[in-house]
């Protein structure tokens, strides 16, 4: 059996600019090149291998939770590839594993396609901020551009709880504490309850996953801390759904005023090929806490909050089928794009089917 070389593949995936490097048993190394799969010229992944690359991988800690869980998420540092998140899982009783390339530097904001309205919730002293969307959408980019701009512009203190790290911070104007999950601390709830006596100003947390994690990012909000956070969901509508729907009873009321009280914005997003295909381009949606949405969360008038999200454009606020039609227009995405990636595909074919290959109303 012929050793892998890790470390070759992980350099060859920067050199690629791959977003992923994937080991799967029975087919070769393959990585994510502007969003498609690649398969690189190497001899199928065999147990063996995989085995020996996770149990190269893992500490004593990490390698109990795996073979408890059969699932795990480490980051390490790589030479060339910068940082790297790991997730490790088991398939057909044998471990696989995915590598996320993490980057060395954040990029500005007009680079990642977000909106001026990011940089206003971020210097923000308090509250509750949720960036959310599904696995591979570019959350955790955009988490660390907004620390990256507190950390250039305030003096104060920021502690993160991840799972894994996936950027390294160095203090600027603030000081920033990195706490990862399995090396620092046992879980996000644990941690974060720990973390509300150590006088921090911002707080982020990696992912809310369960309710007493969000209880607790709740009160941190409520006590005058600025909470960053993400969440897995595919919108901003069905983000406070989630956080709602999760209780019962008075305790859900609870939950419902406390939302309505501290939360700040929710960042929806997702990350879709460009009409070139060379490069994927943001989408997201975007929800700006204003008193008519703060009265819709206190009234649990959540289904709503779509015809609130489209009439407020002025406030800065953006529904995700109007930016993908926008997308289309500006000839970044393509049409069939745009229509798969909508909530209601009809509203873009209705106004933006293309004539001679072009947007009708480019």
């Amino acid at each position: 059996m012929r050793k892998i070389d890790l470390e070759s593949l992980l350099s060859a995936a920067k050199e690629h600019k791959a977003s992923d490097l994937h080991l799967i048993f029975g087919v070769p190394p393959a990585y994510r090149i502007n969003g498609e799969i690649i398969m690189a010229e190497e001899e199928p992944m065999s147990v063996e291998q995989l085995v020996e690359i996770t149990d190269s991988l893992l500490n004593d800690l990490q390698r109990e939770k795996f073979e408890r869980e059969w699932e795990l998420c480490i980051s390490l540092f790589h030479k060339a590839a910068g940082r790297v998140r790991v997730t490790v899982y088991c398939r057909n009783g044998h471990p696989e594993l995915c590598f996320r390339l993490c980057g060395e530097s954040i990029l500005s904001r007009e680079e990642l396609g977000l909106p001026p309205k990011v940089d206003e919730l971020a210097r923000r002293p308090n509250g509750l901020v949720l960036i959310t969307g599904p696995t591979g959408s570019g959350k955790t980019t955009t988490l660390n551009y907004m620390i990256n701009l507190i950390n250039s512009e305030r003096r104060c203190k920021i502690v993160t709880i991840e799972d894994p790290i996936e950027y390294v911070h160095e203090d600027r104007s603030a000081i920033i504490v990195q706490l990862e999950v399995l090396t620092d601390t046992l879980s996000f709830n644990r941690a974060l309850i720990h973390v509300l006596r150590q006088d921090p100003d911002v707080i982020v947390i990696g992912e809310m996953r369960d309710p007493e994690t969000i209880a607790t990012a709740l009160t941190a909000a409520e006590t005058g801390h600025l909470v960053l956070a993400t969440l897995h969901s595919p919108n901003t509508v069905q983000a406070l759904e989630r956080i709602t729907g999760i209780y019962e009873g008075s305790t859900q009321r609870q939950v419902i005023l406390q939302l309505a009280n501290v939360l700040q914005g929710i960042i929806a997003q997702d990350l879709l090929p460009s009409a070139d295909r060379s490069r994927r381009v943001l989408a997201y949606e975007l929800m700006v806490a204003t008193s008519a949405i703060r009265n819709g969360i206190r009234e649990n008038k959540i289904s709503q909050m779509e015809n609130t999200l489209q009439m407020s454009a002025k406030d800065g606020m953006v529904l995700m089928d109007n930016y993908l039609a926008e997308l289309y227009e500006r000839c970044l995405i393509t049409y069939d794009t745009a229509v798969s990636r909508a909530r209601r595909p009809e509203s873009i074919i209705k106004d933006n089917k293309p004539t001679n290959g072009r947007p009708s109303r480019a």
